[in-house]
């Protein structure tokens, strides 16, 4: 399965690549490829593009901060 995550921290220095990671980390383990948008503070890193929500079943939000999820619509947005 293909999977979108988003990972964001009030400071985007740490936690937003920690979450990243073990994120790719769990995916790779069950054989399942993910894809994460970073949102640290260099600004966004691998963003999601239009093709990588058509091909996703599911999109895992990350974040202790506000995430717009209006290009989310329609689809299984779980957030943890």
């Amino acid at each position: 399965m293909k999977f979108v995550a988003i990972t964001s921290c009030p400071t985007g220095i740490a936690h937003t690549y920690m979450a990243a990671e073990a994120l790719q980390v769990a995916a790779k383990e069950m054989g399942h490829d993910i894809k994460v948008e970073t949102q640290g503070s260099v600004g966004v890193e691998d963003a999601l593009t239009q093709e990588d929500l058509a091909q996703a079943k599911a999109v895992i939000i990350a974040a202790d901060t506000s995430v717009d999820k209006s290009r989310f619509a329609g689809m299984i947005v779980i957030e943890v």
